[in-house]
């Protein structure tokens, strides 16, 4: 499975964003699906998961209000709408596909890691 996200971009703080992870090479329809962001000088963290029927999904603290993942098996698409930015969201934002719903939060659990498209917030 190759992974691309995009959507990434420069919105003012309290804007809004949708970032696309696209699949090629196999159906992500068995597959959690999880987004996670790395910013400069900072470890990655884990922002939102979903499983693979699309009814669970998890957030970090830190987005959890503002931002809804969700997929589209049949585009074999996962989403990231981000609503209400903050600078503090700024970022490169990627996705990542695991078999296992369990340590959705473990960057190293996940089996596929696409690369990423940068966020910007400004204040």
């Amino acid at each position: 499975v190759q992974l691309q996200a995009s959507g990434g971009g420069l919105v003012q703080a309290g804007g809004s964003l949708r970032l696309s992870c696209v699949a090629s090479g196999r159906s992500l329809t068995t597959y959690v699906m999880g987004w996670f962001r790395q910013a400069p000088g900072r470890e990655r963290e884990f922002v939102s998961a979903i499983s693979s029927n699309g009814v669970s999904t998890q957030y970090a603290d830190s987005v959890k209000g503002r931002f809804t993942i969700s997929r589209d098996d049949a585009k074999n698409t996962v989403y990231l709408q981000m609503n209400s930015a903050k600078p503090e969201d700024t970022a490169v934002y990627n996705c990542a596909a695991k078999s296992l719903i369990n340590f959705l939060t473990k960057y190293d659990s996940y089996v596929y890691r696409g690369q990423g498209t940068q966020v910007t917030v400004s204040s």
